[in-house]
């Protein structure tokens, strides 16, 4: 196959090796699996595909393909993104994207670079898009594009902020982007949700993986998203947790020895003792050496362009604040007469979230402008706005005065100076040069650089997942549904199959198809029975016409199906010659109705909807200090070369404490997102209050200032985390909406072991520890044909259901879209089981005794309690039966047990 449009791509856009690269994988996924590029298609299959193609995927992480490609800082990923565009709508045909960024910031550098005519133009020198350029839609501007009349024609790319919507999503609400528009006739969003070339480019997608936000816009349905970030990583309270879905893995340390980036410096002066100054004298001589270097850095890089005869460049030097407070004062102190005669007066902007209005709109303007020589600016003071995505090239000098460990400075604060201005090094090295002046933490940064798995250092970067020791292999199990319409999925054998059951059952085992359960329909009846599932399966989203699914066994339901699949198949008719084979379309719609609503437990798509004033806060509360008993730790330049270990000097030259206690707490406090110093600053100063009281019966009025200053960001996390156990929201009222009155089973997925056979579910297993890694089969009420579980007491808790249920099944996830809080997150809860008798509807979680009581178990039981109310309101008032929620200890579990004695369980 051709290549042209590939080539034709790298040669226009001047694509860097790495860039090539990834574009290149993005080709080999797409010549590999083509049904990527079809909505229509299987997930799961694609994702084995894909797992023999490249080594580090392991999983989507997401309902429909997503591929992330990990490029170093520096090295270029919006031109990347403009590539992948570019690539998809020459060769692919594909008009629609959709651009997702993580802030503000980014999203107007996004807008910028994906606007024809500006600096950095991702697409300037594809004639395609000189001669009709693409139509830029925005966050902010697309109510106005859709009233225009050109939203329907040429390539159009979508550019949001993820933070905005994320906001717009607190407490429950739909964002702005999802409501009405009078143009469309529905909403902006579900428009794009129903274009069938939808493309997702998500840029620093480690940003907002699990925001809330970020949920909505998985309802979008794209074709495939496209990641790509620096940094491949969730950042956790324990450990990061690596992606899995990358497929293009180009460290820093590659750049680095490539030559695409600048050369890290840690700088300090020789024989510097951090005992031997307070915290605030620290900072003050970090900061005064810090613009020494920025001033020798500028005389170098004028004497290289003359020298060379190209454009000056005007550096400038970054400054890491603490918070919106602290970065006020050094604004105040750099531009007063104090600090070198008042030399930077005017030459500095305060960068951080405490800026709104006009005064935002000229911060953003001066930021974005700051590589210019006619721009003032020589000092950028930040909080925490700047961590990526902000493409300069002309930042020279760090100056981190926040705390921030040794591996969290390397891989973000450095990497927002690692661009280089020519493009390429010069073999000067002050030119070729980023320096990190800590003082304070010199030795920590030099031995976390040196460290194995450095980012600094490493050729390539290994994406640890934990894995058992035995080969295991992947299972896909369809519904008996999906295999009773011989809609089952297919994929390419990867694994022995010789364990699989020799009677007529079946289903993906090792990756491999073959047939459950013989389907009913005759061959002639099967292109209708299909038809027919789809024209059913519409109704799930239309709950005033269907409700559950046994309206749909109504006669009047029944004519409505009947003509609608009618319809449809006037186009075939020819083909199926449908009077010549005796296909009666109202017995095949009468058949294949009775077997969905019999393969159907009526599981509700329930969302519940805050109305009036949202409001939240956390009550006031006393602080548990239980072991808390923190202590103190008690002019020449030295730098050392992060990447060859050289050292270099810089001869010495001449050149601020909080007054408050509780301000070095709360100024940590209110950099997290989800507290708002304005609505909870008496209860802020409150705790600080306690935590400093506590630290004054042990330790000296000067050995506190010294703990609070170097430990603060370790007492608010302390502090904020008992903080969740006493959050509150509250809203005027709640609205139940119900969008789906059933919705279809989802496929399982599951891993378990190459070598296990499938078991049956009344065989006694002797080594329960290996239960997790085994398939069961043998099931006569279940919906799906196998089945795996957790523990043996799930096994036993199934024995129960086939005796006593009239159908079960153990949920997929996705299924039910239940969240609970989990700190200050939404995680999904899927139940262990969901089971139909006569009377009720059951949701049923097995649980060791031990953890009943557990704030995550009881998290989830509210949350499913909640939402088993909720379907029970909508069950009675359209005649079907209500939902219970059992929470079950381990070991009221016994074969002996009818399935009534667990309603003494509901929650």
């Amino acid at each position: 196959m051709s290549n042209r449009t590939q080539h034709y791509i790298n040669g226009r856009l001047s694509l860097r090796a790495p860039q090539a690269a990834s574009l290149d994988r993005l080709v080999q996924a797409l010549t590999a699996s083509p049904d990527m590029l079809d909505h229509d298609r299987d997930v799961n299959a694609i994702l084995e595909t894909l797992k023999s193609q490249f080594s580090t995927l392991e999983d989507f992480e997401r309902e429909f393909p997503s591929l992330c490609f990990a490029l170093a800082t520096g090295v270029g990923k919006t031109r990347l993104m403009g590539a992948f565009i570019a690539y998809l709508h020459l060769k692919h045909g594909i008009n629609n994207f959709f651009v997702l960024a993580p802030n503000l910031t980014i999203y107007n550098k996004l807008i910028s670079d994906f606007t024809p005519n500006t600096p950095k133009y991702v697409l300037k020198g594809i004639s395609e898009f000189a001669i009709t350029p693409p139509l830029i839609i925005t966050g902010d501007n697309y109510e106005q594009k859709n009233n225009t009349g050109d939203l329907f024609g040429g390539i159009r790319i979508n550019i949001f902020n993820i933070s905005k919507i994320n906001s717009e999503v607190r407490g429950g609400k739909e964002p702005r982007i999802k409501r009405m528009h009078e143009v469309l006739g529905e909403s902006y969003f579900n428009h794009l949700a129903s274009l069938d070339d939808l493309v997702l480019l998500m840029d620093e997608s480690h940003r907002y993986r699990a925001l809330a936000g970020m949920r909505a816009i998985n309802e979008l349905k794209p074709l495939f998203g496209l990641e790509m970030t620096a940094t491949p990583f969730v950042e956790s309270t324990k450990a990061p947790i690596p992606f899995k879905n990358v497929v293009m893995d180009y460290p820093l340390a590659r750049a680095m020895e490539d030559g695409f980036v600048k050369e890290p410096a840690v700088v300090t002066q020789r024989n510097f003792n951090s005992k031997n100054y307070t915290p605030e004298e620290i900072e003050k001589i970090k900061l005064e050496d810090g613009v020494r270097l920025h001033e020798l850095t500028k005389v170098e890089l004028q004497t290289y362009a003359h020298q060379n005869d190209v454009v000056v460049v005007k550096p400038f030097v970054l400054v890491i604040a603490r918070d919106t407070t602290h970065a006020a004062s050094l604004l105040n102190l750099i531009e007063s007469e104090n600090f070198y005669d008042g030399r930077y007066k005017g030459k500095v902007i305060q960068v951080d979230s405490s800026k709104t209005g006009k005064d935002e709109e000229e911060m953003i303007a001066r930021l974005l402008a700051v590589e210019s020589v006619d721009e003032p600016t020589e000092i950028v003071i930040h909080v925490n706005m700047l961590k990526e995505g902000w493409d300069v090239t002309n930042l020279y000098t760090i100056v981190p005065l926040r705390a921030a460990n040794a591996r969290t400075l390397i891989e973000q604060s450095i990497g927002r100076g690692l661009r280089l201005p020519y493009g390429k090094r010069t073999g000067v090295e002050p030119v070729d040069r980023l320096n990190i002046v800590a003082h304070d933490k010199f030795q920590e940064i030099i031995d976390e650089a040196n460290r194995g798995d450095s980012p600094l250092r490493l050729k390539q970067v290994i994406l640890d997942v934990p894995k058992d020791s035995d080969k295991v292999v992947s299972v896909q199990v369809s519904s008996q549904l999906d295999n009773l319409f011989g809609l089952g999925s297919n994929l390419d054998s990867t694994a022995e199959t010789q364990n699989l059951p020799s009677d007529n059952t079946h289903d993906i085992i090792g990756t491999t198809s073959v047939t459950l359960t013989p389907t009913p329909f005759t061959h002639e009846e099967k292109e209708v029975a299909k038809i027919v599932r789809e024209v059913v399966l519409a109704y799930e989203t239309k709950p005033t016409l269907a409700p559950t699914s046994q309206t749909l066994l109504q006669p009047d339901m029944q004519q409505a199906i009947t003509n609608e699949v009618k319809k449809r198949l006037q186009p075939k008719q020819a083909e199926l010659s449908l009077e010549s084979s005796g296909v009666n379309v109202a017995d095949v719609v009468e058949k294949a109705t009775k077997l969905i609503v019999d393969n159907t437990i009526d599981i509700p798509r329930i969302s519940v909807v805050p109305s009036g004033e949202v409001t939240s806060g956390y009550h006031p509360f006393s602080l548990n200090l239980d072991g808390l008993h923190l202590q103190p730790t008690t002019r020449e330049l030295v730098g050392q070369n992060l990447h060859t270990n050289e050292q270099f000097t810089l001869k010495s030259e001449q050149g601020i404490k909080e007054q408050r206690l509780e301000d070095y707490i709360v100024a940590a406090l209110v950099d997290y997102d989800d507290i708002d110093y304005f609505t909870q600053a008496d209860l802020l100063y409150d705790l600080a209050s306690q935590l400093v009281k506590h630290l004054q019966s042990y330790l000296s009025n000067d050995e506190v200032h010294k703990v609070l200053s170097q430990e603060n960001r370790l007492i608010a996390r302390n502090i904020h985390a008992q903080m969740q156990a006493n959050f509150w929201e509250k809203a005027d009222s709640y609205d139940v909406v119900v969008s789906q009155g059933f919705t279809p089973l989802k496929p399982c997925s599951y891993t378990v072991s190459a070598e296990q056979k499938i078991h049956n579910l009344f065989e006694t297993i002797e080594d329960k520890q290996r239960i997790k890694q085994m398939l069961f089969g043998g099931f006569k009420k279940c919906l799906y044909p196998y089945q795996k579980f957790d523990s043996d007491t799930e096994r036993r808790f199934a024995i129960i259901l086939e005796r006593f249920a009239q159908k079960w099944l153990k949920p997929a996830k996705g299924q039910f879209k239940i969240y609970y809080q989990k700190g200050v997150e939404q995680a999904e809860y899927i139940p262990d089981f969901i089971a139909e008798t006569d009377t009720e509807l059951l949701m049923c979680e097995t649980k060791s005794r031990a953890d009943i009581d557990s704030p995550d178990v009881l998290a989830k039981a509210e949350a499913a309690s909640k939402w088993c109310s909720h379907a029970t309101q909508n069950a009675v008032k359209n005649g079907s039966k209500p939902w219970r929620y059992l929470l079950i200890p381990h070991d009221e579990v016994s074969d002996a047990s009818d399935l009534r004695y667990y309603l003494k369980f509901q929650k």
